[in-house]
């Protein structure tokens, strides 16, 4: 896995750039139809696309993209986006409509084998062919059932005037002890640099909860995979859970409020939080460059996010994806091609490109990818060809979404009160809820 990544990162971060998941309330969109420009053959033959959107932070995006395919050939694009964690309610809703979803969207393995009887066989498509690799396909059996429309990268991105005004560098972190030396001298002079703390609230609100339930709990998961040479499992140790622990300590610690606060704070706490000069780190990913770059890039930098594991010091950022189209093979023919051709569309056409590199600010894995202007994108490529190890999305093997939330509430319950009994509520929901999740996932 890990190989595999930083081939693809390097040639796909080198050429393009990406997002995941805040929070947000389902919304539709149908782009009207007024072409003047020639026709596709989908439009003639009268289909059309429903897309079901898995990010409500680039809803409005999407919309706008519907709409200007719609101007361009007369077919109609319908846009939906599901609320924050409600991806996979909201599919199972909508999949059981005479009007279903055309084009969905999977995280993975895991999420495909919940949906593979429904996805359209791509190995003949032409966006298939277009990929950069083969690796960005999920197959099923011999069929191609998704493939991958976005690669994204997270860590910690960091205020470069606060850090240095409190005296260092990003040379002066490079690994967990040092990122807590650093974080604790913060948090300790905090009035005297102005700000509130170290780093913004780990908010564990539903707009805000998966960067740790699923985001940081990668990186042991990650650690356990590398140790034991493995891509998936259907129990998990648990071997890395002290250094997850401790990296958790820290975000709750040196941080803009008492942890009995988090389960109020939301995603917006934290961005107004760091975008304010308020905190001097924030854990999230490219996606979020929209919502910091007020800040000027000059000023913006990412940190890997560092929790003390062996060889650490020569890590990168967190690069993959769970981002996997599929086409609804039940859709009636036209729609089927009608939905082909929109995301091809998307991503060969001048248009189409244009719209995934600057409006999404996506690094796409495809022939005809565009070089982004997102700076935390060129952050994350600076890392790649430096040589650091990128660390593997391990997430999309985590068994369910109710493992997930199980893992977000103990850790919500651990951080108001942060005690060697609540942190076992933690290991528990971790290794004995993957196990028996799993076990419920697969039969």
């Amino acid at each position: 896995m890990k190989k595999r990544w930083l081939a693809l990162g390097l040639s796909a971060a080198m050429t393009v750039g990406l997002l995941s998941g805040c929070g947000g309330d389902s919304k539709e969109s149908a782009a009207p139809g007024n072409s003047t420009a020639p026709v596709e053959s989908a439009a003639a033959a009268g289909g059309s696309v429903y897309f079901l959107n898995f990010k409500p932070e680039q809803d409005e995006q999407w919309k706008e993209i519907a709409k200007t395919y719609t101007q361009a050939t007369g077919v109609p694009v319908t846009v939906v986006t599901a609320a924050s964690g409600q991806y996979e309610t909201q599919l199972m809703a909508e999949m059981g409509k005479t009007e279903a979803p055309t084009l969905f969207q999977v995280n993975g393995p895991v999420g495909l084998n919940n949906w593979k009887d429904y996805c359209y066989d791509l190995s003949g498509s032409d966006i298939y062919k277009n990929l950069t690799s083969e690796d960005f396909a999920l197959k099923n059996g011999d069929e191609v059932a998704a493939v991958a429309y976005v690669i994204e990268t997270y860590g910690i991105i960091y205020n470069k005037a606060l850090l240095e005004k409190a005296g260092y560098t990003q040379d002066d972190i490079q690994s967990f002890d040092d990122l807590k030396r650093v974080a604790d001298d913060i948090q300790a002079r905090k009035d005297e640099l102005g700000v509130k703390g170290a780093f913004t609230s780990a908010g564990m609100d539903g707009s805000s909860d998966w960067r740790f339930k699923t985001h940081l709990a990668n990186l042991p998961i990650y650690y356990e995979y590398k140790a034991d040479g493995i891509s998936s499992t259907d129990a998990i140790k648990g071997t890395f859970l002290d250094d997850y622990r401790q990296i958790w300590d820290l975000y709750i610690t040196d941080a803009t409020c008492p942890g009995s606060e988090l389960s109020a704070k939301t995603g917006d706490d934290a961005v107004a939080e760091f975008a304010g000069g308020e905190a001097v780190f924030y854990q999230n990913g490219t996606w979020a460059y929209d919502d910091v770059k007020g800040l000027g890039d000059d000023n913006l930098g990412m940190l890997p996010i560092y929790i003390g594991a062996d060889g650490e010091a020569n890590q990168g950022l967190c690069t993959g994806s769970e981002n996997y189209w599929c086409v609804n093979k039940n859709a009636s023919p036209e729609d089927i091609q009608a939905t082909l051709d929109f995301i091809n569309w998307c991503v060969t056409s001048e248009e189409g490109t244009t719209a995934m590199a600057e409006s999404l600010g996506f690094v796409i894995p495809f022939q005809s990818a565009k070089e982004t202007t997102n700076h935390l994108v060129a952050i994350s490529n600076e890392y790649v060809a430096s040589g650091k190890t990128s660390v593997d999305w391990c997430f999309s093997t985590m068994p369910s979404e109710e493992w997930k939330n199980g893992l977000g509430t103990a850790l919500t319950i651990y951080a108001a009160d942060p005690t060697d009994a609540n942190w076992q509520g933690v290991v528990t929901a971790f290794v004995d809820g993957w196990a028996a999740e799993y076990k419920l996932a697969n039969g």
